[in-house]
């Protein structure tokens, strides 16, 4: 039997009323408006992060596959630093028993900027069939790795049984992550935050590898290389934003102007009805949040916006009041996460 995990909203609620919301909910997802982006070739905006080992790409270069085996994962990186920009890819997960893999979709520049990186995550953190897929977001800015802005999920969907587009959004405003054109986490750059908002150039990467020690029930479910090859596809990929030299130490002033056409995008603004469905999704999906982990933050940090409805949810841990279990232990709620930055 599959367990569900349900919300103070949604427990309140007649059977009735129930399936009306999650109706809404489930139609609500389905019918954001598509971004206005151009996509590229792999040729056009990635080269290999290490070698072209375990990278598979399609006759017409629009689509790269990343493969995870005994041997070795692997990854690709940006051909190019962006200073803010949308990054952009459709993503299909490997099936089958995926515990302990790590499939990410982030921006950083730790190579060139090794004690003070800023770098924006997203992390699928592997499966065990029957349970509920889960991944996470996460927020470094200056080297602060030791303030992670760690938040968990759970998804509405198998993600490796179709592609689904997961986007970043970074400019000097607000960062916003996408599922499917729906915002699920925004963060506001608050003056308070200083160099914790990232805001040196970063390349995009993307990345599929072994992570048995903590990715999957806190790295009691390991990899299991008898499924091997683990594939991860992508493609749909954008990369909009200002292309700069990362040691420049003056950032063309081309970029004054591609930052502030940046902010206009459709892709940078939460509308009202986005911001609507970025509520229902936190309310039903999210599992963890760095917000109210007062054990950890005992003032939240300045970003964070405090929801009554949201706060309700969680324990001083940060994690989910609910003891219902659904596809990994919810001890502590981040009892899994090392944080890989």
């Amino acid at each position: 039997m599959k367990h569900v995990m349900h919300s103070p909203l949604e427990r309140s609620l007649p059977p009735l009323s129930l399936l009306l919301f999650l109706w809404i909910i489930t139609t609500t997802f389905r019918t954001a408006k598509a971004f206005n982006v151009t996509t590229l070739t792999f040729g056009e905006s990635y080269s290999p992060l290490f070698s072209n080992f375990n990278i598979q790409r399609s006759p017409d270069d629009k689509t790269v596959s990343l493969l995870l085996n005994r041997f070795s994962g692997s990854g690709i990186i940006s051909s190019d630093y962006y200073n803010y920009g949308f990054f952009s890819a459709s993503i299909k997960m490997p099936s089958k028993y995926t515990a302990g893999i790590v499939v990410a979709f982030y921006t950083s520049n730790v190579d060139t900027f090794e004690r003070n990186h800023d770098e924006l995550d997203i992390e699928f953190l592997g499966n065990v069939p029957g349970k509920a897929w889960r991944f996470q977001t996460n927020i470094y800015g200056n080297g602060s790795v030791s303030r992670g802005r760690e938040e968990r999920y759970r998804m509405w969907f198998d993600p490796s049984k179709d592609s689904h587009r997961y986007s970043i959004l970074w400019n000097p405003r607000n960062i916003i992550f996408y599922v499917d054109e729906i915002p699920i986490r925004e963060v506001v750059r608050n003056a308070a935050m200083r160099g914790d908002y990232p805001s040196k150039p970063m390349s995009v990467y993307a990345t599929i590898w072994d992570a048995s020690s903590w990715a999957t029930s806190g790295g009691k479910k390991k990899v299991n290389y008898r499924y091997q090859p683990f594939i991860a596809e992508f493609k749909d990929l954008v990369l909009e934003g200002c292309i700069v030299d990362p040691v420049d130490q003056i950032l063309s002033s081309n970029c004054t102007d591609s930052a502030a056409a940046l902010m206009v995008k459709d892709y940078s603004t939460v509308t009202p009805e986005s911001r609507k469905s970025m509520r229902l999704f936190r309310q039903r999906y999210m599992y963890y949040s760095y917000c109210y982990d007062t054990r950890r933050y005992p003032v939240p940090p300045p970003e964070c916006v405090i929801l009554p409805s949201e706060r309700e949810m969680f324990r001083s841990s940060g994690g989910l009041k609910s003891k219902i279990r659904f596809g990994g232990s919810q001890r502590d709620g981040r009892e899994e996460h090392q944080a890989s930055g």
